[in-house]
Protein backbone atom coordinates (compact mmCIF):
# COMPACT_ATOMS: atom_id res chain seq x y z
CA UNK A 1 0.00 0.00 0.00
CA UNK A 2 2.84 2.38 0.88
CA UNK A 3 4.55 1.52 -2.40
CA UNK A 4 1.37 2.26 -4.37
CA UNK A 5 0.90 5.57 -2.53
CA UNK A 6 4.52 6.54 -3.16
CA UNK A 7 4.17 5.77 -6.87
CA UNK A 8 0.91 7.78 -7.03
CA UNK A 9 2.58 10.78 -5.36
CA UNK A 10 5.55 10.46 -7.69
CA UNK A 11 3.28 10.47 -10.75
CA UNK A 12 1.37 13.50 -9.44
CA UNK A 13 4.62 15.26 -8.73
CA UNK A 14 5.82 14.63 -12.25
CA UNK A 15 2.54 15.93 -13.68
CA UNK A 16 2.74 19.14 -11.67
CA UNK A 17 6.37 19.61 -12.64
CA UNK A 18 5.48 19.15 -16.30
CA UNK A 19 2.71 21.75 -16.14
CA UNK A 20 4.91 24.22 -14.27
CA UNK A 21 7.73 23.74 -16.75
CA UNK A 22 5.33 24.38 -19.61
CA UNK A 23 4.04 27.58 -18.00
CA UNK A 24 7.58 28.73 -17.24
CA UNK A 25 9.15 27.83 -20.58
CA UNK A 26 8.66 31.32 -22.01
CA UNK A 27 11.33 33.87 -22.73
CA UNK A 28 10.64 37.60 -23.04
CA UNK A 29 12.67 40.62 -24.06
CA UNK A 30 11.97 44.33 -24.00
CA UNK A 31 13.18 47.24 -26.15
CA UNK A 32 12.42 50.95 -26.02
CA UNK A 33 13.55 53.66 -28.44
CA UNK A 34 12.55 57.35 -28.35
CA UNK A 35 11.10 58.45 -31.71
CA UNK A 36 10.29 62.09 -30.94
CA UNK A 37 11.29 64.20 -33.98
CA UNK A 38 14.45 66.25 -33.48
CA UNK A 39 12.97 69.21 -35.38
CA UNK A 40 9.58 70.82 -35.70
CA UNK A 41 7.16 68.87 -37.90
CA UNK A 42 3.52 69.01 -38.87
CA UNK A 43 1.30 67.18 -36.39
CA UNK A 44 -0.84 64.39 -37.85
CA UNK A 45 -4.61 64.39 -37.52
CA UNK A 46 -7.01 67.32 -37.01
CA UNK A 47 -7.56 69.14 -40.29
CA UNK A 48 -7.82 72.51 -38.56
CA UNK A 49 -4.15 72.88 -37.68
CA UNK A 50 -2.30 75.74 -39.33
CA UNK A 51 1.33 75.36 -38.21
CA UNK A 52 3.90 72.72 -37.21
CA UNK A 53 4.73 71.56 -33.68
CA UNK A 54 6.07 74.06 -31.16
CA UNK A 55 7.71 71.83 -28.59
CA UNK A 56 7.22 68.58 -26.68
CA UNK A 57 4.84 67.66 -23.86
CA UNK A 58 6.04 64.07 -23.65
CA UNK A 59 8.45 61.96 -25.66
CA UNK A 60 7.15 59.50 -28.24
CA UNK A 61 8.33 55.89 -28.11
CA UNK A 62 8.65 52.72 -30.15
CA UNK A 63 8.49 49.87 -27.64
CA UNK A 64 8.95 46.20 -28.42
CA UNK A 65 8.06 43.01 -26.57
CA UNK A 66 9.74 39.87 -27.89
CA UNK A 67 8.30 36.51 -26.87
CA UNK A 68 9.66 32.99 -27.37
CA UNK A 69 8.00 29.74 -26.35
CA UNK A 70 9.68 26.52 -25.24
CA UNK A 71 9.86 25.25 -28.83
CA UNK A 72 11.68 28.34 -30.10
CA UNK A 73 8.73 30.03 -31.82
CA UNK A 74 9.11 33.80 -31.57
CA UNK A 75 7.11 36.96 -32.15
CA UNK A 76 7.59 40.67 -31.49
CA UNK A 77 4.84 43.13 -30.59
CA UNK A 78 5.78 46.74 -31.41
CA UNK A 79 3.75 49.64 -30.01
CA UNK A 80 4.18 53.16 -31.40
CA UNK A 81 3.17 56.62 -30.20
CA UNK A 82 2.12 57.64 -33.71
CA UNK A 83 -1.11 58.27 -35.60
CA UNK A 84 -0.51 55.47 -38.07
CA UNK A 85 1.92 53.16 -39.81
CA UNK A 86 1.89 52.84 -43.61
CA UNK A 87 1.93 49.29 -44.99
CA UNK A 88 5.07 50.15 -46.95
CA UNK A 89 6.96 51.03 -43.75
CA UNK A 90 5.85 47.82 -42.06
CA UNK A 91 6.99 45.77 -45.05
CA UNK A 92 10.39 47.49 -45.20
CA UNK A 93 11.06 46.98 -41.49
CA UNK A 94 9.97 43.33 -41.45
CA UNK A 95 12.12 42.57 -44.51
CA UNK A 96 15.18 43.97 -42.72
CA UNK A 97 14.36 42.05 -39.53
CA UNK A 98 13.81 38.83 -41.47
CA UNK A 99 17.19 39.19 -43.17
CA UNK A 100 19.03 40.03 -39.96
CA UNK A 101 17.19 37.88 -37.41
CA UNK A 102 15.34 35.19 -39.41
CA UNK A 103 12.03 36.37 -37.96
CA UNK A 104 9.19 36.04 -40.50
CA UNK A 105 7.00 39.12 -41.17
CA UNK A 106 3.94 37.26 -39.86
CA UNK A 107 5.59 37.17 -36.42
CA UNK A 108 5.86 40.96 -36.09
CA UNK A 109 2.86 43.02 -34.98
CA UNK A 110 2.91 46.82 -35.29
CA UNK A 111 0.26 48.75 -33.39
CA UNK A 112 -0.08 52.53 -33.13
CA UNK A 113 -1.76 54.51 -30.36
CA UNK A 114 -3.23 56.89 -32.96
CA UNK A 115 -2.12 59.97 -31.05
CA UNK A 116 -3.07 63.16 -32.89
CA UNK A 117 -0.06 64.88 -31.33
CA UNK A 118 2.63 63.00 -33.21
CA UNK A 119 4.35 63.77 -36.53
CA UNK A 120 3.01 63.06 -40.01
CA UNK A 121 4.21 59.62 -41.10
CA UNK A 122 3.26 59.07 -44.73
CA UNK A 123 4.81 58.41 -48.09
CA UNK A 124 4.96 61.20 -50.69
CA UNK A 125 1.64 60.38 -52.36
CA UNK A 126 -0.38 60.14 -49.18
CA UNK A 127 1.19 63.30 -47.80
CA UNK A 128 0.21 65.25 -50.91
CA UNK A 129 -3.42 64.13 -50.58
CA UNK A 130 -3.97 64.57 -46.85
CA UNK A 131 -1.59 67.38 -45.91
CA UNK A 132 -0.92 70.43 -48.05
CA UNK A 133 2.67 70.82 -46.80
CA UNK A 134 5.30 73.18 -48.13
CA UNK A 135 8.54 71.81 -49.59
CA UNK A 136 10.50 72.04 -46.35
CA UNK A 137 7.87 70.23 -44.32
CA UNK A 138 7.68 67.60 -47.06
CA UNK A 139 11.44 67.03 -46.80
CA UNK A 140 11.16 66.69 -43.02
CA UNK A 141 8.45 64.05 -43.37
CA UNK A 142 10.63 62.07 -45.78
CA UNK A 143 13.69 62.35 -43.53
CA UNK A 144 11.70 61.30 -40.47
CA UNK A 145 10.37 58.27 -42.33
CA UNK A 146 13.93 57.03 -42.94
CA UNK A 147 14.98 57.69 -39.33
CA UNK A 148 11.86 55.99 -38.00
CA UNK A 149 12.52 52.88 -40.08
CA UNK A 150 15.99 52.59 -38.52
CA UNK A 151 14.63 53.10 -35.02
CA UNK A 152 11.92 50.48 -35.46
CA UNK A 153 14.52 47.91 -36.44
CA UNK A 154 16.62 48.97 -33.43
CA UNK A 155 13.68 48.60 -31.05
CA UNK A 156 12.92 45.08 -32.32
CA UNK A 157 16.56 44.02 -32.13
CA UNK A 158 16.90 45.35 -28.59
CA UNK A 159 13.94 43.21 -27.52
CA UNK A 160 15.30 40.08 -29.27
CA UNK A 161 18.71 40.60 -27.67
CA UNK A 162 17.01 40.92 -24.28
CA UNK A 163 15.24 37.53 -24.36
CA UNK A 164 15.33 35.95 -20.88
CA UNK A 165 13.33 33.27 -19.05
CA UNK A 166 9.95 34.68 -18.07
CA UNK A 167 6.49 33.93 -16.75
CA UNK A 168 3.49 35.33 -18.61
CA UNK A 169 0.09 36.05 -17.12
CA UNK A 170 -3.10 37.78 -18.21
CA UNK A 171 -5.92 39.63 -16.49
CA UNK A 172 -8.24 42.55 -17.18
CA UNK A 173 -10.01 45.54 -15.65
CA UNK A 174 -12.23 48.38 -16.87
CA UNK A 175 -11.85 52.11 -17.45
CA UNK A 176 -14.73 54.51 -18.07
CA UNK A 177 -13.66 57.63 -19.97
CA UNK A 178 -14.24 56.29 -23.50
CA UNK A 179 -17.64 56.94 -25.10
CA UNK A 180 -19.22 56.30 -28.46
CA UNK A 181 -19.02 59.47 -30.57
CA UNK A 182 -21.71 58.79 -33.21
CA UNK A 183 -24.69 60.71 -31.80
CA UNK A 184 -27.82 60.02 -33.93
CA UNK A 185 -29.50 63.07 -35.48
CA UNK A 186 -31.84 63.95 -38.35
CA UNK A 187 -28.77 64.68 -40.49
CA UNK A 188 -27.13 61.39 -39.64
CA UNK A 189 -24.52 60.51 -36.99
CA UNK A 190 -22.79 63.57 -35.51
CA UNK A 191 -19.34 63.59 -33.90
CA UNK A 192 -20.56 64.14 -30.35
CA UNK A 193 -20.82 62.14 -27.09
CA UNK A 194 -23.33 59.29 -27.39
CA UNK A 195 -23.56 57.51 -24.01
CA UNK A 196 -26.10 54.98 -25.34
CA UNK A 197 -23.87 53.85 -28.20
CA UNK A 198 -21.82 50.63 -28.25
CA UNK A 199 -18.55 50.78 -26.33
CA UNK A 200 -15.77 48.45 -25.15
CA UNK A 201 -14.27 49.76 -21.90
CA UNK A 202 -12.28 46.63 -21.06
CA UNK A 203 -8.58 46.93 -20.23
CA UNK A 204 -6.82 43.66 -21.14
CA UNK A 205 -3.40 43.21 -19.53
CA UNK A 206 -0.47 40.91 -20.28
CA UNK A 207 2.19 40.85 -17.58
CA UNK A 208 5.78 39.70 -17.98
CA UNK A 209 7.57 38.50 -14.83
CA UNK A 210 10.95 36.99 -14.11
CA UNK A 211 10.86 33.33 -13.06
CA UNK A 212 11.18 34.62 -9.48
CA UNK A 213 8.05 36.76 -9.84
CA UNK A 214 9.50 40.24 -10.37
CA UNK A 215 7.43 42.30 -12.82
CA UNK A 216 9.40 43.40 -15.92
CA UNK A 217 6.82 44.47 -18.48
CA UNK A 218 3.13 45.26 -18.90
CA UNK A 219 1.20 45.29 -22.18
CA UNK A 220 -2.26 46.81 -21.82
CA UNK A 221 -5.05 47.80 -24.19
CA UNK A 222 -7.97 50.18 -24.54
CA UNK A 223 -10.41 51.02 -27.34
CA UNK A 224 -10.54 54.80 -27.60
CA UNK A 225 -9.23 57.52 -29.91
CA UNK A 226 -6.12 59.26 -28.59
CA UNK A 227 -7.70 62.69 -29.01
CA UNK A 228 -8.06 64.00 -25.47
CA UNK A 229 -5.62 66.67 -26.71
CA UNK A 230 -7.57 68.46 -29.42
CA UNK A 231 -6.51 70.57 -32.41
CA UNK A 232 -5.40 73.52 -30.27
CA UNK A 233 -2.43 71.52 -28.99
CA UNK A 234 0.79 72.13 -30.95
CA UNK A 235 3.22 70.00 -28.95
CA UNK A 236 4.41 66.44 -29.46
CA UNK A 237 2.70 64.09 -27.00
CA UNK A 238 1.53 60.51 -26.67
CA UNK A 239 -1.85 61.81 -25.38
CA UNK A 240 -3.66 59.76 -22.72
CA UNK A 241 -1.91 56.53 -23.80
CA UNK A 242 1.51 58.14 -23.47
CA UNK A 243 0.68 59.62 -20.07
CA UNK A 244 -0.69 56.24 -18.90
CA UNK A 245 2.60 54.58 -19.82
CA UNK A 246 4.58 57.29 -18.01
CA UNK A 247 2.36 56.91 -14.93
CA UNK A 248 2.84 53.14 -14.82
CA UNK A 249 6.59 53.29 -15.32
CA UNK A 250 6.89 55.83 -12.51
CA UNK A 251 4.77 53.70 -10.16
CA UNK A 252 6.28 50.33 -11.13
CA UNK A 253 10.04 50.84 -10.95
CA UNK A 254 12.00 49.15 -13.74
CA UNK A 255 8.90 48.09 -15.68
CA UNK A 256 8.33 48.80 -19.38
CA UNK A 257 4.69 49.74 -20.01
CA UNK A 258 3.23 49.35 -23.51
CA UNK A 259 -0.13 50.48 -24.88
CA UNK A 260 -1.99 48.42 -27.49
CA UNK A 261 -4.76 50.34 -29.25
CA UNK A 262 -8.11 48.55 -29.52
CA UNK A 263 -11.06 49.02 -31.88
CA UNK A 264 -11.58 52.67 -31.04
CA UNK A 265 -12.49 54.03 -34.46
CA UNK A 266 -15.82 55.39 -33.23
CA UNK A 267 -14.84 56.05 -29.60
CA UNK A 268 -13.61 59.32 -28.07
CA UNK A 269 -12.23 60.26 -24.65
CA UNK A 270 -14.46 62.65 -22.75
CA UNK A 271 -13.99 65.36 -21.56
CA UNK A 272 -11.35 66.74 -23.98
CA UNK A 273 -9.43 69.98 -24.49
CA UNK A 274 -6.29 71.63 -25.94
CA UNK A 275 -4.57 71.80 -22.54
CA UNK A 276 -2.95 68.73 -21.08
CA UNK A 277 -5.08 68.47 -17.90
CA UNK A 278 -7.76 66.12 -19.26
CA UNK A 279 -5.24 64.07 -21.19
CA UNK A 280 -3.14 63.53 -18.08
CA UNK A 281 -6.25 62.72 -16.05
CA UNK A 282 -7.36 60.08 -18.55
CA UNK A 283 -3.83 58.67 -18.55
CA UNK A 284 -3.94 58.35 -14.77
CA UNK A 285 -7.37 56.70 -14.91
CA UNK A 286 -6.14 54.12 -17.41
CA UNK A 287 -2.93 53.51 -15.44
CA UNK A 288 -4.98 52.95 -12.28
CA UNK A 289 -7.11 50.41 -14.14
CA UNK A 290 -3.98 48.56 -15.25
CA UNK A 291 -2.70 48.53 -11.67
CA UNK A 292 -6.07 47.18 -10.54
CA UNK A 293 -5.77 44.38 -13.11
CA UNK A 294 -2.36 43.51 -11.66
CA UNK A 295 -3.72 43.08 -8.12
CA UNK A 296 -5.43 39.68 -8.41
CA UNK A 297 -3.44 36.60 -9.28
CA UNK A 298 -3.01 36.61 -13.05
CA UNK A 299 -3.97 33.58 -15.08
CA UNK A 300 -0.75 31.90 -16.23
CA UNK A 301 -0.11 31.46 -19.95
CA UNK A 302 1.16 28.10 -21.10
CA UNK A 303 1.46 26.29 -24.40
CA UNK A 304 2.93 27.23 -27.76
CA UNK A 305 3.23 30.54 -29.58
CA UNK A 306 1.66 30.82 -33.02
CA UNK A 307 1.56 33.85 -35.33
CA UNK A 308 -0.18 34.01 -38.71
CA UNK A 309 -0.90 36.92 -41.05
CA UNK A 310 -2.85 36.93 -44.30
CA UNK A 311 -4.47 39.55 -46.52
CA UNK A 312 -8.14 39.58 -47.42
CA UNK A 313 -9.46 41.67 -50.31
CA UNK A 314 -11.94 44.36 -49.23
CA UNK A 315 -14.24 45.66 -51.95
CA UNK A 316 -14.84 49.33 -52.78
CA UNK A 317 -18.03 50.70 -54.23
CA UNK A 318 -17.39 51.45 -57.95
CA UNK A 319 -15.97 54.90 -58.68
CA UNK A 320 -15.57 56.10 -62.30
CA UNK A 321 -14.27 59.21 -64.02
CA UNK A 322 -17.66 60.94 -63.91
CA UNK A 323 -17.80 60.48 -60.12
CA UNK A 324 -14.29 61.87 -59.72
CA UNK A 325 -15.07 64.83 -62.00
CA UNK A 326 -17.89 65.75 -59.64
CA UNK A 327 -15.46 65.52 -56.71
CA UNK A 328 -13.14 68.04 -58.37
CA UNK A 329 -15.87 70.69 -58.00
CA UNK A 330 -16.07 70.21 -54.24
CA UNK A 331 -15.45 73.18 -51.96
CA UNK A 332 -13.67 70.84 -49.54
CA UNK A 333 -9.90 71.17 -50.21
CA UNK A 334 -9.27 67.60 -49.06
CA UNK A 335 -11.89 66.20 -51.45
CA UNK A 336 -10.42 68.23 -54.33
CA UNK A 337 -6.87 67.01 -53.64
CA UNK A 338 -8.13 63.44 -53.38
CA UNK A 339 -9.97 63.83 -56.71
CA UNK A 340 -6.81 65.10 -58.39
CA UNK A 341 -4.86 62.08 -57.19
CA UNK A 342 -7.58 59.63 -58.25
CA UNK A 343 -7.73 61.16 -61.74
CA UNK A 344 -4.00 60.58 -62.14
CA UNK A 345 -4.36 57.01 -60.91
CA UNK A 346 -7.27 56.13 -63.15
CA UNK A 347 -5.39 57.30 -66.26
CA UNK A 348 -6.93 55.92 -69.44
CA UNK A 349 -9.12 53.45 -67.60
CA UNK A 350 -12.73 54.12 -66.69
CA UNK A 351 -12.88 52.51 -63.24
CA UNK A 352 -10.44 52.64 -60.33
CA UNK A 353 -9.08 49.61 -58.49
CA UNK A 354 -11.87 47.63 -56.92
CA UNK A 355 -10.24 46.09 -53.84
CA UNK A 356 -7.72 46.72 -51.06
CA UNK A 357 -5.40 44.05 -49.64
CA UNK A 358 -6.26 44.16 -45.93
CA UNK A 359 -3.90 42.43 -43.45
CA UNK A 360 -5.40 40.28 -40.69
CA UNK A 361 -3.09 38.87 -38.02
CA UNK A 362 -3.72 36.31 -35.29
CA UNK A 363 -1.25 35.57 -32.50
CA UNK A 364 -1.97 32.69 -30.12
CA UNK A 365 -0.21 33.19 -26.81
CA UNK A 366 -0.28 29.57 -25.79
CA UNK A 367 -3.70 28.02 -25.42
CA UNK A 368 -5.00 30.80 -23.20
CA UNK A 369 -5.00 34.08 -25.14
CA UNK A 370 -5.66 34.88 -28.78
CA UNK A 371 -4.63 38.32 -29.97
CA UNK A 372 -6.40 39.48 -33.14
CA UNK A 373 -4.75 42.43 -34.91
CA UNK A 374 -6.83 44.31 -37.48
CA UNK A 375 -5.63 47.05 -39.80
CA UNK A 376 -7.12 50.51 -40.18
CA UNK A 377 -9.32 52.57 -37.89
CA UNK A 378 -11.60 49.76 -36.77
CA UNK A 379 -14.94 50.56 -35.13
CA UNK A 380 -15.89 48.91 -31.86
CA UNK A 381 -18.41 46.47 -33.39
CA UNK A 382 -15.55 44.21 -34.52
CA UNK A 383 -14.17 43.78 -31.02
CA UNK A 384 -17.57 43.11 -29.50
CA UNK A 385 -18.49 40.60 -32.22
CA UNK A 386 -15.22 38.66 -32.23
CA UNK A 387 -15.25 38.33 -28.45
CA UNK A 388 -18.76 36.88 -28.69
CA UNK A 389 -17.92 34.45 -31.48
CA UNK A 390 -14.51 33.15 -30.34
CA UNK A 391 -15.15 31.11 -27.22
CA UNK A 392 -13.12 29.03 -24.80
CA UNK A 393 -10.24 31.48 -24.40
CA UNK A 394 -9.45 35.12 -23.75
CA UNK A 395 -9.79 37.15 -26.95
CA UNK A 396 -7.93 40.45 -27.26
CA UNK A 397 -8.80 42.50 -30.36
CA UNK A 398 -6.50 45.32 -31.48
CA UNK A 399 -7.25 47.77 -34.27
CA UNK A 400 -4.78 50.24 -35.81
CA UNK A 401 -2.36 47.42 -36.59
CA UNK A 402 0.14 46.86 -39.40
CA UNK A 403 -1.48 49.29 -41.89
CA UNK A 404 -3.50 52.35 -40.86
CA UNK A 405 -4.98 53.51 -44.16
CA UNK A 406 -8.69 54.32 -43.63
CA UNK A 407 -11.68 53.81 -41.35
CA UNK A 408 -13.04 50.26 -41.24
CA UNK A 409 -16.81 50.41 -40.69
CA UNK A 410 -19.06 47.55 -39.66
CA UNK A 411 -22.20 46.95 -41.71
CA UNK A 412 -24.19 48.88 -39.09
CA UNK A 413 -21.90 51.90 -39.28
CA UNK A 414 -21.77 51.71 -43.07
CA UNK A 415 -25.57 51.81 -43.28
CA UNK A 416 -25.82 54.66 -40.78
CA UNK A 417 -23.28 56.69 -42.75
CA UNK A 418 -21.47 59.63 -41.23
CA UNK A 419 -17.75 60.14 -40.79
CA UNK A 420 -16.68 56.56 -39.98
CA UNK A 421 -19.23 55.15 -42.43
CA UNK A 422 -17.57 56.73 -45.48
CA UNK A 423 -17.28 60.48 -44.96
CA UNK A 424 -13.67 60.22 -43.79
CA UNK A 425 -12.61 58.78 -47.17
CA UNK A 426 -11.96 62.34 -48.34
CA UNK A 427 -8.72 62.24 -46.32
CA UNK A 428 -7.36 59.16 -48.08
CA UNK A 429 -6.11 58.38 -51.58
CA UNK A 430 -8.60 55.54 -52.01
CA UNK A 431 -11.86 55.12 -53.95
CA UNK A 432 -14.30 54.20 -51.17
CA UNK A 433 -16.55 53.73 -49.47
CA UNK A 434 -16.35 49.99 -48.84
CA UNK A 435 -19.15 47.67 -49.89
CA UNK A 436 -21.40 46.01 -47.25
CA UNK A 437 -19.25 42.85 -47.56
CA UNK A 438 -16.48 44.49 -45.52
CA UNK A 439 -17.47 43.11 -42.11
CA UNK A 440 -18.05 39.51 -43.17
CA UNK A 441 -14.83 39.40 -45.18
CA UNK A 442 -12.75 40.52 -42.19
CA UNK A 443 -14.51 38.38 -39.59
CA UNK A 444 -14.41 35.31 -41.84
CA UNK A 445 -10.69 35.81 -42.36
CA UNK A 446 -10.13 35.95 -38.59
CA UNK A 447 -12.00 32.68 -38.12
CA UNK A 448 -10.05 31.09 -40.96
CA UNK A 449 -6.76 31.97 -39.25
CA UNK A 450 -7.74 30.64 -35.82
CA UNK A 451 -5.98 27.54 -34.60
CA UNK A 452 -8.21 24.51 -35.32
CA UNK A 453 -9.83 23.07 -32.20
CA UNK A 454 -8.46 19.66 -31.20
Amino acid sequence: MKLVLACWLLVCGLCVTSIAADANSWKAGLGDVVITPEQSMWLAGFAGRTKPAEGTLSDLHAKSLALEDGEGHRCVIVTLDLIGIPRMLRDEVTQIVEQKRKLPPSAVLFNVSHTHSGPVVRDKIETSVIYDLDAEQGRRVEAYYVTLREKLVLSIEKALDDLKPAKLGHSHARCGFSMNRRLPSEKGPQNSPYPDGPVDQSVPVLRVDTPEGKLRGVLFGYACHNTSLVAGNYKFAGDYAGFAQEELEAALSGVQAMFLMGCGGDQNPYPRGPEEAWSRQHGKSLAHSVQAALLPTSKPISGSLRAVLKDVELEFEPLNKADIATMTQSKDPYEKRRAGFLLKEIGDRDVLKKTYAYPVQVIDLGSDVTLVALAGEVVVDYSLRLKREITGKTVWVAGYSNDVFAYIPSVRVLKEGGYEGGGAMRYFNLPGPFTPTVEERIVNQVHALLKPAK
